[in-house]
Parts: C-alpha cells; sequence; structure tokens
C-alpha cells in the first residue's frame, strides 16, 4: 500500500550529460517524478542540467536547476523541507549526494528518510570492499581481489590475483580511472590514476576475468520480496570492453535454461544480500566459457543505462515502478501499463531480439586511444527490434548513421574494404571491429578461429555466417523467379533496400530501384507491437517495429495526425536538446488535437518513452524505413525541424516522395545550409558578413584564403556540430583541413571565412510565423569567437553587447526570418567587432539552445514552434514581443576530457562537448559561479594562481593578476608574463616553461599546489607547451581558463561569492515573483 507519512519528495537529478552518465536519467528521473505526481505527492526536483525534460517547470511542483552540490542540497532541503529523497533515479549522482547527506547528518537533521535504496544498500553495492565481503558472507562467487590505498597494499594483492589485473577507482562511474596492467612496470601509474580518480582516495584490484562472457540482469524487487526478472541482456563483446561500449543483445540468446535459472537466482540472493527491497537494480556476471564457471560482477542499486534499454527492449516503465515501490506499493498492486491487464508482477517475455550498438566520437578528438577497454568512451547508442537477432542487427547498424548500411561496414557513399583482416586485427576491440569480423567471415576464415580471438559466441557467428549466404543468393541470382523469395528472405534479415541494390546491381542493370522493386512483387513490411507479454493479452499502447510477417498488428486511426522525426542516437553536436524539443512537439501538437506519432532510434530518450507521443515508431532514421511508416500512417505533415540534422538530412527525399514537410520548407533550410547560395542572400539583404569565399577543391580554396588573408576558417555545408570545421592559420596546413572538410560532405561547397579575433559571438534564438518574427532569447558567448557555440558559456542577458548594438542585431534577425519564410524556429550567430554586427551563419531550426533559453525566459520556445508549424498565429498563440530576462542565466558546457586520455583539450571551432549545466543568480558573479559549480570545477576561494598568457594578452593578464592579488591568491606565472607583473609591483614567483624542458608547472599542479590556471595559447610551440599544463590540470581537477573573458569572468564569480552566500531558489518562485 501507499505510504500516507509522507507528503514532500526530494528527486536530485544526474546533472550534465557526461560518458558514462547520460540522457537515460532525463528519461527515468522525468518517469518517476511524473508518477510520484500522479500519487499525489509534492515532488521537487533538483538538476543542473537545462536541456532536460525534467526541469521544466511542468513537471515538478518545484524545480531547481542548481548545482548537485552537497551545499545546494542542504539549502534547499531547509527551504522546502521534503520528507523523504528518492536518489535512485539520478545515477550515481544522485546515489553519490544521498550518501553524502546522510554520513554528514544533513537528512538526519531535518528529518529526511531515504527510500528506494537505505544508506547500507547503497554502501553495500558502491564500496567494493563491503560489496566483497557482503557476498562472501552469502556464499556468492565474486573475482578474486580487493581495495588498496597505496602502492604496496597494491603490490600485496597482486599475489592473490596474478597478472593481468583490473585496477580501477572506486565510487566513480563509466569505469573512471580503470585500466588493465598486464606486467609490474605498468602497476604504480594505473594505481596512482585510481587513487586520484576515487572520491575516496581508493583503488580496487581484480583478477582478470578477460574474455569471459558477460551478461546482465534487469531485475525489481519489492518489500514482500516479490522479485521479477525484467529483461536478460547478453554482451556480444566479452569482458574486458565496459557493457556501454559493447553491442548488447536481450533477451540473452545463447544460455540454456538451467544457465538462466542460475543467473537469476544469483540476482536474487545478490539483492536480498545487499538489502535492496524497494525498486530497479541490474546485476553483472561474468561467465568463464570453458568452465562454465559464474561470478557476480557488480550491481547497481538504482537505475541505469541498462534500464533504460531493458525498459524500451521491454515496453516495462522500469523508473516508474521503481518510483512506485519506493513509496510502499508492492509488484502485486501495480497494473501493467501497456496490457492494462497484467500486474507488474508477472515477468515481461519477448517475441522478437532487440540489439544496441554504441555510437562514438573518435572522429572529433584525434590523438585519443580507439581501443576499447574497462574505461567507458562512446556519446551514444541506437537500438533496433526485429524477429530475429540478424534482422535487429542489421537494423541496429542502419539506426547508427555512420553511412553504413550493410554489415561489411560499406554504405551508399562508402566502399567496402578490400584487405584481408587477420587474427591480430580482429582481437583489438575496436568501434568497427563488428565489421572487420563480418568482412573475415566473408573471406572464409573459421568461425571456431574467430571466436577465440574475439570472445564472440560461436552462436553469433553462425547468425552472421547466414547473412552472408544470403548475400551470395542475391549476387548470383538470375532470373525474376528467384527474385521474388530470395528478396524476401533477405529483408526477413533486415537488408537494406540500398544495400540489396548494390548487390542487385550485376543482374539487373545499373542500380534498381529496390522499393519499387519490392512494391511490384508485394513484399512489404508488416509492423508488430511491443506488448511485454509475447502477444498473449492485448497491448493498449502503440508501440511499434517493422517486420516481414504475415499478420500486420499496427491497426493505424483515421484521425489527423503528425509525424516527429526524432534526432536518432546522441552523439557529440546533436544531443539531448534535439529530442527535448521533439518531445514539446508531441506534447503541443496532442493538446491541439491531433494524434501524434513518435519516431525515434534512440533507447535513451524520454522521446521514445511509450507514453510521450500518441504512437511510438522504434526504427532506424532512413529514408526507406520512414518512408515505410508514412505508406502505413498517411499523416498529414512531417516535422523534421526539431531532431538536429538527422531528420533533416532526409527532408528532401521525403519531399521528392510527395511528404508534406511542416514549418520552414526545406528549400528555405537547404538555402541556409548552402553556404554559397547564403553569402548571396546576405549580400542582397545588405547584411555585413566576414569576408569570404566558396571553395570546392584544394587549388580554390588556396586562392580564396590568399585573398582574404589568414587566420581563415574552413566550413563545410549541410554538417552539424561543427564537424570539420577548423581555424587556419598558415597556407602549410590548409591542405590537411580541406581534405577533411570533403569528407565530411563530399560534393558540397566549403565555406572559407575570414576569423574575426577578439571579436564577441552572440546567438539570436527566435520564433516566425511568415508574418512576424519575435525574438526569444539574446545570448552572449562568453569565450571569444573561434570556439563552437555548443562549447563556449554563454550568457542571458548578453553583459557587453550595448542596447545600439542589440537593436540591430534584432533587426537583422528579422530581415532573414522573413527572406528565408521560417515557420517554427530559427537561430541566428553574429559576431560583433570594431563596432559592426556580422552575421556568421542562420539555422532555419531547432538549436542546441533552445531548451536553456526556454527556462531562462520561462517563455516555452519549441512548443510555441510547433503550434505556428501547424497553422497557429504568433498573435493567436499571443506571443508578440520579446520576453523580460530577470537576472543572469549563465550555460556552461561539460567536456569529455578525462574519460578520453590522450585528446587535446584545447577548444576550437569543432564542437567537443557533451553536455551543458546552467547557472541562475541575480549577480553576474554568482551565476558564473553556479555554473562552474554545477560543471563541476568549483573556483577557489583563495590559494595560488597560475597565470601563463601569450603577448596579444598581457595588459588584459596583468589586470586578471591584479585582481587575483587584491584577493589574497599567491601568483605563479611563466618568465615574460611574470616580467610583466613584477614591474607592476605585484608580488609574483617565476616558473619556467614546459618546452625549455622543465616539469616545474606540472609538478606544481601535481602537488595540488595551484588552484585556478589562466593559459590562453598562441603560436605553434604554444600548443604543445600548454598541452601539458592542460592535461595536468584535468588530471588533478584544477579549474582551467583558457580565454581572457572567462578568466574576468572567474574573478567577478570569486568576488561575488566572498561577499555573500550563493542562494537557491526554484524556477516556480522565480517566475511567479514576475508575474
Amino acid at each position: 500500500m501507499k505510504r500516507t507519512d509522507i507528503h514532500t519528495i526530494l528527486v536530485p537529478g544526474s546533472g550534465a550529460i557526461v560518458i558514462g552518465q547520460a540522457a537515460e536519467f532525463d528519461y527515468s528521473g522525468t518517469q518517476a517524478v511524473k508518477a510520484l505526481k500522479a500519487e499525489g505527492y509534492r515532488v521537487v526536483l533538483v538538476n543542473s542540467n537545462p536541456a532536460t525534460i525534467m526541469t521544466d517547470p511542468e513537471i515538478a511542483d518545484a524545480t531547481y536547476i542548481e548545482p548537485l552540490t552537497v551545499e545546494a542540497l542542504e539549502a534547499i532541503i531547509a527551504q522546502e523541507k521534503p520528507d523523504a529523497m528518492l536518489p535512485t533515479v539520478g545515477g550515481q549522482t544522485g546515489l553519490n549526494l544521498a550518501l553524502a547527506l546522510s554520513e554528514n547528518g544533513v537528512l538526519e537533521k531535518y528529518g529526511v528518510q531515504l527510500i528506494g535504496a537505505n544508506l547500507n544498500a547503497i554502501k553495500a553495492a558502491e564500496d567494493r570492499m563491503l560489496f566483497r565481503e557482503t557476498m562472501q558472507k552469502n556464499n556468492i562467487p565474486v573475482p578474486r581481489g580487493g581495495a588498496a590505498y597505496s602502492l604496496k597494499e597494491a603490490q600485496d594483492l597482486i599475489q592473490e590475483t596474478g597478472y593481468p589485473v583490473l585496477v580501477r577507482a572506486s565510487f566513480a562511474m563509466g569505469g573512471t580511472g580503470a585500466s588493465w596492467v598486464y606486467e609490474p612496470t605498468q602497476l604504480q601509474e594505473a594505481v596512482r590514476s585510481a587513487i586520484s580518480e576515487s572520491p575516496i582516495g581508493q583503488a580496487w584490484l581484480e583478477e582478470s576475468v578477460l574474455g569471459w562472457k558477460e551478461y546482465e540482469l534487469e531485475v525489481m524487487r519489492d518489500k514482500k520480496n516479490n522479485f521479477v526478472v525484467v529483461c536478460s541482456i547478453e554482451n556480444l563483446d566479452p569482458m574486458g570492453v565496459h557493457t556501454g561500449d559493447s553491442i548488447t543483445v536481450a533477451p540473452a540468446q545463447t544460455l540454456t535454461d538451467r544457465e538462466y535459472q542460475i543467473l537469476r537466482d544469483l540476482a536474487h540472493r545478490v539483492l536480498s544480500a545487499v538489502g535492496v527491497e524497494t525498486g530497479g537494480s541490474n546485476v553483472q556476471f561474468g561467465v568463464d566459457p570453458k568452465t562454465g564457471r559464474v561470478v557476480v560482477i557488480e550491481m547497481n542499486p538504482r537505475v541505469s543505462r541498462s534500464s533504460a534499454l531493458a525498459s524500451k527492449a521491454t515496453g516495462f516503465p522500469i523508473a516508474k515502478l521503481a518510483a512506485l515501490v519506493a513509496v510502499g506499493y508492492t509488484l502485486d498492486e501495480i497494473t501493467n501499463d501497456i496490457t492494462k491487464q497484467t500486474k507488474a508482477a508477472f515477468e515481461p517475455s519477448l517475441d522478437y531480439v532487440v540489439v544496441k550498438i554504441p555510437r562514438w566520437a573518435f572522429e572529433k578528438f584525434p590523438g585519443v586511444d580507439p581501443t576499447l577497454g574497462p574505461q567507458m568512451k562512446s556519446v551514444g547508442e541506437a537500438m533496433a527490434l526485429g524477429r530475429t537477432f540478424p534482422e535487429a542487427l542489421n537494423k541496429a547498424i542502419q539506426s547508427l548513421e555512420i553511412g553504413v548500411d550493410a554489415l561489411d561496414g560499406s554504405g551508399i557513399n562508402r566502399e567496402i574494404i578490400n584487405e584481408p583482416e587477420t587474427l591480430d586485427s580482429l582481437s583489438i576491440p575496436t568501434s568497427d571491429r563488428l565489421f572487420k569480423v563480418y568482412r573475415a567471415i566473408q573471406q572464409g576464415m573459421s568461425l571456431d578461429e574467430i571466436s577465440n580471438v574475439t570472445g564472440y559466441d560461436l552462436w553469433f557467428l553462425a547468425q552472421m555466417e547466414e547473412i552472408k549466404n544470403c548475400e551470395l543468393e542475391i549476387r548470383n541470382c538470375k532470373t525474376e523467379i528467384e527474385l521474388k523469395p530470395i528478396l524476401h528472405y533477405a529483408k526477413q534479415l533486415g537488408f537494406a533496400d540500398s544495400h540489396i541494390s548494390r548487390l542487385l546491381s550485376s543482374f539487373l542493370f545499373p542500380l534498381p530501384n529496390v522499393r519499387d522493386l519490392r512494391k511490384q512483387l508485394n513484399i512489404l513490411p508488416t509492423f508488430q507491437r511491443v506488448d511485454t507479454c509475447a502477444a498473449e493479452f492485448e497491448a493498449q499502447t502503440p508501440y511499434l517495429y517493422s517486420a516481414y510477417e504475415m499478420d500486420d498488428e499496427s491497426r493505424p486511426t483515421n484521425k489527423q495526425k503528425i509525424l516527429i522525426l526524432g534526432g536518432g542516437p546522441n552523439r557529440i553536436g546533436q544531443g539531448i536538446e534535439f529530442d527535448y524539443c521533439c518531445c514539446q512537439a508531441a506534447f503541443a501538437l496532442s493538446k491541439m488535437g491531433y494524434e501524434t506519432i513518435m519516431y525515434n532510434c534512440n533507447p535513451e530518450t524520454v522521446s521514445t518513452d511509450y507514453d510521450t507521443a500518441d504512437r511510438l515508431y522504434f526504427e532506424p532514421l532512413t529514408l526507406e524505413h520512414v518512408l515505410n511508416v508514412i505508406d502505413r500512417e498517411n499523416p498529414i505533415g512531417v516535422i523534421v525541424q526539431f531532431g538536429g540534422q538527422t531528420p533533416l538530412n532526409l527532408a528532401a527525399g521525403l519531399e521528392a516522395a510527395g511528404v508534406k514537410i511542416l514549418g520552414t520548407s526545406p528549400h528555405a533550410i537547404q538555402l541556409s545550409e548552402d553556404r554559397e547560395e547564403f553569402a548571396k542572400l546576405l549580400k542582397e539583404l545588405d547584411i555585413p558578413q566576414p569576408e569570404n569565399g566558396i571553395a570546392r577543391t584544394l587549388e580554390e580554396a588556396r586562392e580564396v584564403a590568399q585573398r582574404i588573408g589568414y587566420p581563415v576558417l574552413v566550413r563545410p555545408s549541410f554538417v552539424l556540430g561543427g564537424r570539420a570545421m577548423a581555424l587556419v592559420d598558415s597556407e602549410s596546413n590548409l591542405a590537411g583541413f580541406i581534405q577533411q572538410a570533403i569528407e565530411a560532405a563530399p560534393n558540397q561547397p566549403i565555406l572559407i571565412d575570414k576569423f574575426m579575433e577578439d571579436a564577441f559571438e552572440i546567438d539570436v534564438d527566435a520564433l516566425a510565423d511568415g508574418e512576424r518574427v519575435v525574438v526569444g532569447a539574446v545570448m552572449q558567448h562568453i569565450e571569444e569567437a573561434g570556439v563552437h557555440s555548443g562549447d563556449a558559456a554563454c550568457v542571458l542577458p548578453p553583459y557587453k553587447v550595448s542596447a545600439y548594438h542589440q537593436s540591430i542585431m534584432r533587426e537583422y534577425t528579422e530581415k532573414l526570418g522573413l527572406a528565408l519564410g521560417v515557420r517554427g524556429l530559427m537561430n541566428v550567430q553574429f559576431a560583433l567587432k570594431d563596432e559592426v554586427v556580422y552575421v556568421l551563419e542562420v539555422n532555419p531550426r531547432a538549436s542546441r539552445t533552445v531548451p536553456y533559453a526556454s527556462k531562462a525566459t520561462n517563455l516555452n520556445l519549441a512548443y510555441t514552434a510547433a503550434q505556428v508549424m501547424a497553422g497557429k498565429t504568433l498573435k493567436e498563440l499571443n506571443v508578440i514581443e520579446e520576453p523580460k530576462v530577470d537576472g543572469f542565466f549563465i550555460k556552461e558546457a561539460v567536456l569529455p576530457f578525462k574519460k578520453l586520455p590522450g585528446s587535446s583539450s584545447l577548444l576550437g571551432p569543432e564542437m567537443r562537448s557533451t553536455g551543458e549545466v546552467m547557472g541562475h543568480a541575480s549577480h553576474f558573479g554568482h551565476a558564473f559561479a553556479k555554473a562552474q559549480l554545477a560543471a563541476g570545477l568549483g573556483l577557489p576561494q583563495h590559494g595560488a594562481v597560475l597565470i601563463t598568457v601569450n603577448d596579444y594578452d598581457k595588459s588584459a593578464g596583468l589586470k586578471f593578476a591584479r585582481d587575483m592579488h587584491r584577493l589574497g591568491f599567491k601568483l605563479y606565472a611563466t618568465p615574460g608574463t611574470a616580467y610583466m607583473i613584477d614591474k607592476a609591483n605585484i608580488p609574483v614567483e617565476v616558473v619556467e616553461k614546459a618546452q625549455d624542458g622543465s616539469t616545474q608547472i606540472v609538478d606544481l599542479i601535481r602537488a595540488g599546489k595551484i588552484h585556478l590556471i589562466l593559459n590562453t595559447p598562441l603560436g605553434p610551440h604554444a600548443h604543445t607547451d600548454g598541452n601539458e599544463i592542460r592535461k595536468a590540470a584535468i588530471a588533478m581537477n584544477v579549474p582551467l581558463l583558457t580565454t581572457l573573458s572567462a578568466a574576468t569572468a572567474a574573478a567577478s564569480a570569486i568576488q561575488a561569492m566572498r561577499k555573500k552566500e550563493l542562494k537557491y531558489r526554484s524556477l516556480q518562485s522565480h517566475f511567479g515573483e514576475q508575474r
């Protein structure tokens, strides 16, 4: 029964999107908060990430977009007086906060109970030493190993484990600080790294289970000891690759029923031993394929990345049920939302297969080791459903959007690689190992040999061989009579039309149109429902995937409906912000009375939750699959402008097929993305733009660059997240960058811009309906020009742009919105230099600043834009003037360098951040301080600063030195900078530069003697010199400022924090007072 002794519940979110903790926690948090509110509880939500649905003011009763720190939570608890705290839907962040708040006595002081996971359960699962002891006490098998606080203790443990040994940091997530150690010489660095990454200074050593098979069970337990296995998940990659970087399959395919029952029984014992009695958990197992020995690797007493996958794979809403169980319900009291007949204690059963493949971003981080290991490196994932493993696997590959549509790694514009594969090339786990394995099968390598070096189970390899045999049959097809059965079989195996077309081209005539051919032969897809019960009961929620079966379960309605295309797998440059916009569109259009259809293939998101839209299709975002759904559903229009670049790339193909695109026309979007056409438009409108020229070859590029003078900015057309954008300072570097730009967008014009040094960049988000343009927000970048807008800190309202220049920007925005015929959202990027306002680019679509701007202004831009796209005018919606902003809202980017050792941490025109946070306060300094705290780098209030600035920045650097000296900081500086500081009679200690062979700076940082660094690089040497400093700063978590404007902001933040404590305020009370 539901508890009536608690009324207000505090729910912490997981913060910014980082590698290892991504959008899945927006999905789980949103679901849990909705469930608690529906039960009549008052919910207080704290999360620093503005790009989430959960931080929308409509979701919780009090929404705090504040740093997830112990101090902030204590202040919020004192204000809101919650009775309970639910820490299990906020990832590792939520659990760590619960632990800290109970250990420092805050929860006890304010009488807050932990629900969902008690303190002992969190400790027993998170503290590896305690977990091990708990398992051993209960006779549950675990790998040999233990904890070490020093190198000596680690060496003693090695006597028991032997080499190779896994060394990792305790209480860290996503495998932070983890590495494999094969010999004694590597041990010292591995132990040092793990101890410094662990919040409790503890390294954890474990015997090698490399090459063992890895399984996970997603389970739930309630206080009556009802226990359900929601889903079994099998990793295609063996132990040794982090599960977040593994290709995973659900349900597990290679377990016998007896083996499955052993794992199930162990999972139940693990939950009982740890003491999880209210909620969802994830238990990971290693199984030795030679002996069948089973060990428990770890368990998470919370909703995890695998829970999102298990939820989407089965339709079983884990986060919602975890919240209900936490407030006292038992599983036999809760009705299953999908069948509306069975109870939640009824285990899901699947009559289909689910495959998840991670998506990496190594192309954005040259220098990073692309080998996969115990530390997670992927930035997103795609999931696909099929009736069989080959079908789901093929569809998952098509969902990745890496230009590949076949298992051999080839695609429409990607040639197949013809080099022979070797056992050596297969033995190293990399992001493209799946393709290499398949090519080895094509080349006739024995399946046993492949299985031995990769650890892939023979069953999976045999399935891949079946795909190879089907390819051969298509290639050898001679007559039209043979064609129909082979084509039908290929579609059942998940082959893409574009792939079949390449295989058939020899037989028929040059590239046949397979779509038309299929329709002639009556080979059409069917749609099946995800119903949690293998069709035993009827599913009430239309959650669908395609197959080539006999009967179709889609049962489309004849209502007026609109199809919303999502963004596909998260990646750098196209993240959760676009998913946020897609969800807003679904909410707005439902309210207008349309039936909404969501289409996406990303399991981590709110958009793919079963109750976000009226109908959900979980399919690859390719033209073939989207048109199949349109044929079946007949929507009155499709929205492509909200899901980032992915759906925009499909717009032309959809339009050619006669599909109505709602909102801004694809022609206008194309015009703004084609750098050549857009430059012409700006000339016609008499709007200044940086000096530029267009090139399609290296020769043309050289001419343009010589004409306008270096440094120049190279920008390809039709890419997102600054892909292949680069700042080039001399002719010698030009060739390499032009080559990359040509590869990123083949046959498209490349724009070469004069780079504006020392300019301010400003972003404007606006709404337009064809008759009027209303500015939603004007945001100024704190970093100087040249840093991608997704990586720059950003402040709303602008703090250094005059009202006069702002009015020019508003005028240009209006001109462009009307000239392009924008209907919906648009974003314009400006640069301000020497009193002239220049337009850099226009995007007539949702931009990544939309959620942040919406939270700061209390005007829901995406929600309003969706209504405009469906035919309303801004006047009818009463949105006719720019909203006023009260106080300062600062967005800060969160960067993944720590997870990707070897990457350069310099910011530039190519986007590298994985997520963002927001800080708000009435004073700029306080807002900046909160944004830095939320990004995980709190500014120091005292200590020592290292200043090393280039010659152009010396005078402004001196001002920073003076400010820091006045604030009582000790100053260190490199010789040139120190000379200037010393001349101004400010005490400073000189440190030698790294390029002179000195390690003095790095030693000081490592010894914890430097607490803040200002390093502005310029010139070829500085980049290597600064790199060592930046690496050390990232390793030691020292805040690092690489631009002068960030330094000025930091100085004012430190000053503000000294004068006055930070205050915390919910969005509801902030906007309530404004009205």
